[in-house]
């Protein structure tokens, strides 16, 4: 298809779904949340912010290509039934299934209608590249959207940052536009992982706050909230960002030219909320995959709604199942399940660790207990 995208009457939809995180077969819900949520909004262009399987399903195991192609076809179904464009980059699970992000990237996303995508920063790395929105008069640039890959996680099982190459290619791709166009252009940035500086938009707090979240890696030990604004506008957090610990420097990057206007991702399923932090909305999308562990009925969609003539003042908000139906899962024993789970394996392992202290506890007691018999 063509892969211009124009504001129309100065006017500009985009919705991100992040982490459908989906299996073979799928759960209906997911579909069902997706074709809801496009059916209301019908936006301009869909943006999968990455993890839009879970690799690692043994489901995957056999005829793997073909089975996530069904997925992906599925997931995007209702977007060609309307018509609209969509795109995606990648989380740190798509690859789990053992098909590179290239590979996926040339093999299915390419070869679906509707699907749009510009020159990558290179070969090994299809999912990092930069779409424009052209002015409702065609003339120029309006909007840019740096769609990036933020990798996955190191050996030592703390997430890669965003590497300094693809940094390197967001600084030339900025300025390239601003040759092309005569100025800087505003642009929205879409990526899986969140970066460091997500920590920024969140209160440190006492570990008996209600309401607290606890962190891991670099912030063990220490606990977080949202501030009451953020909450007041329908914010929430029940798991610490699952950022990098190593910083290259993508938040500062970001802050040279005053180009970027928010960077929005997902990764942490059960978190929604948008703060600004010097000057850049960073921006939380809960998860829609109804296959993996979410906040419930709030499992939702982020919409994006930006005006040609004022894009700073862009807004957004959220679209949640509860929202667009009266929700009733259809695997309710597997719902309960997953609204419930630790949210990561630091959580498991601080439980497990709880579990067998108390257990140790608690034959400790008894064997003095019998012993004083």
């Amino acid at each position: 298809m063509n892969n211009e995208l124009k504001f129309k009457n100065g006017k500009f939809k985009i919705m991100q779904i992040a982490d459908t995180q989906e299996k073979f077969p799928l759960n209906p819900d997911t579909l069902k949340l997706i074709k809801l949520a496009v059916e209301k909004e019908m936006p301009d262009l869909v943006v999968f912010s990455g993890d839009q399987i879970s690799g690692y399903s043994p489901c995957f195991k056999d005829n793997t290509l073909e089975k996530v192609k069904n997925v992906i076809s599925d997931l995007t179904a209702v977007m060609r039934a309307y018509s609209i464009p969509y795109t995606a980059t990648f989380g740190n699970h798509d690859r789990d299934c053992g098909i590179s992000n290239s590979e996926q990237m040339e093999k299915i996303y390419k070869k679906l209608p509707y699907f749009i995508y510009s020159e990558s920063r290179s070969s090994a790395d299809t999912a990092t590249f930069c779409l424009t929105v052209k002015s409702s008069d065609g003339k120029k640039d309006a909007l840019a959207l740096y769609i990036i890959d933020s990798n996955a996680k190191e050996p030592d099982g703390v997430y890669s940052p965003v590497y300094k190459e693809q940094i390197k290619w967001y600084k030339e791709k900025r300025d390239e536009l601003k040759k092309v166009n005569g100025n800087y252009i505003p642009a929205i940035v879409f990526q899986h992982i969140p970066l460091p500086e997500f920590y920024k938009a969140l209160k440190r707090c006492s570990p008996f706050k209600k309401g607290r979240v606890e962190a891991f890696f670099s912030h063990k030990n220490e606990f977080y909230v949202l501030d009451d604004e953020t909450i007041s506008k329908g914010g929430f957090m029940k798991e610490s960002p699952a950022a990098p610990d190593i910083n290259n420097g993508e938040f500062e990057a970001f802050k040279e030219k005053g180009d970027i206007l928010g960077v929005f991702v997902g990764h942490d399923h059960i978190n929604s909320f948008v703060k600004k932090v010097e000057g850049i909305d960073l921006g939380y999308t809960q998860c829609c995959g109804f296959n993996t562990y979410g906040p419930g009925s709030k499992r939702g969609v982020r919409i994006f709604e930006i005006d040609e003539n004022n894009p700073e003042n862009y807004k957004n908000y959220t679209v949640t199942m509860e929202q667009l139906c009266d929700y009733k899962p259809s695997k309710p024993t597997l719902e309960f399940i997953l609204s419930h789970a630790p949210s990561s394996v630091k959580q498991v392992e601080k439980y497990v660790k709880i579990f067998l202290c108390a257990a140790a506890t608690a034959a400790t007691m008894y064997f003095l207990t019998r012993k004083r018999k």
